[in-house]
């Protein structure tokens, strides 16, 4: 006899994930219902209100186990309050350099799967430079120090039509390919505010935009009634989302990459001045006329003067600075 799932329309997501053989770390969400994929795009303000609108409109399934299927392991875990679920594991077998699938289950009572994720790790070659960077306002125009003009941005564009700043592409494609195999990109960890209902429709904007293809950090889910006060968190949270980085790659050096519209310099400035010897550069677009002086003193302020520092305009003056310290080339 077939036993009936009680959950009959169940959406794992599985975000990108990365790590090395000791320290292995995926993130996603179980939510309830048959979830929103975008398969068309238009510049109808109307829809694009409602196709975002519809990622904010989720039900996260809380205290559900889930078990991850890593090559031959099997590692088991739970769902929180809001859906949410981490694997952090050691790989039995070493794991060479590059993306790797993973499948995450969902389990019923009865050990049985009912419903299947899957999703992709990224391990980088230990002598890789790595990037963290921001997203809105660093790569994508959002105005995030003006709310208005943010959510009119957020609501009434889609992914394919939101802007990049002028060159950040190239640059980007730049610091992926430094120093490394074509094959083998440096790995880019996005860091942002923005909330994991987002996750599709960023991974659309950065893979429409040719931008490098790397793990989102990004923010607690909000139901459909928290929508006006989107990427409005504690900094502190995303403070611990770049140290998580740092300390699976104790052995990196890292460059990070912000703006000054919120509070980019003061959490760079803290995290190099607390790891040091990770940290190779920090760029700073230079997004608040008001605040520049005050950027100014704290990359200033950074301990370790090795690290370099480069507050800038326009892209091209982030490019020209990376090629003069021997970045890119």
């Amino acid at each position: 006899m077939v036993k009936k799932s009680r959950y009959p329309d169940i959406v794992i997501k599985v975000y990108h994930g990365y790590g090395h053989t000791n320290n292995l770390v995926v993130y996603g969400h179980v939510l309830r219902g048959k979830g929103f994929y975008q398969r068309s795009y238009t510049g109808n303000v109307v829809i694009n209100f409602i196709n975002l609108f519809r990622l904010f409109f989720i039900t996260p399934l809380p205290n559900v186990r889930v078990v991850l299927q890593w090559q031959n392991q099997r590692v088991y875990s739970a769902t929180e309050s809001d859906g949410f679920f981490k694997f952090e594991w050691q790989s039995e077998s070493p794991v060479l350099a590059g993306w790797h699938a993973v499948k995450v289950d969902l389990l019923n009572a009865s050990e049985q799967r009912t419903a299947t994720g899957e999703g992709k790790i990224f391990v980088p070659h230990s002598t890789q430079y790595g990037f963290i960077s921001d997203i809105d306002d660093t790569v994508l125009v959002s105005h995030s120090a003006a709310t208005g003009k943010k959510l009119w941005a957020m609501l009434t564009k889609n992914p394919r039509s939101r802007k990049t700043f002028a060159d950040v592409v190239n640059y980007y494609q730049l610091l992926s390919n430094a120093h490394t195999e074509p094959a083998l990109p440096n790995p880019f960890f996005y860091v942002s505010s923005s909330e994991w209902n987002l996750y599709d429709y960023l991974n659309e904007f950065f893979k429409f935009n040719q931008l490098p293809k790397g793990a989102f950090l990004l923010n607690e889910i909000k139901k459909w009634y928290q929508l006006l006060k989107t990427g409005k968190t504690k900094h502190q949270g995303k403070l611990h989302r770049v140290l998580r980085v740092l300390k699976a790659f104790p052995a990196q050096q890292f460059v990070l990459l912000g703006d000054n519209s919120q509070s980019d310099p003061d959490i760079y400035r803290l995290i190099a001045n607390r790891y040091p010897n990770q940290i190779l550069a920090i760029y700073i677009r230079n997004i608040s006329k008001q605040k520049e002086t005050f950027t100014k003193q704290v990359l200033t302020s950074i301990n370790n003067k090795s690290i370099y520092t480069c507050l800038y305009k326009h892209t091209s003056e982030a490019i020209t600075h990376s090629k003069s310290i021997g970045l890119i080339v």
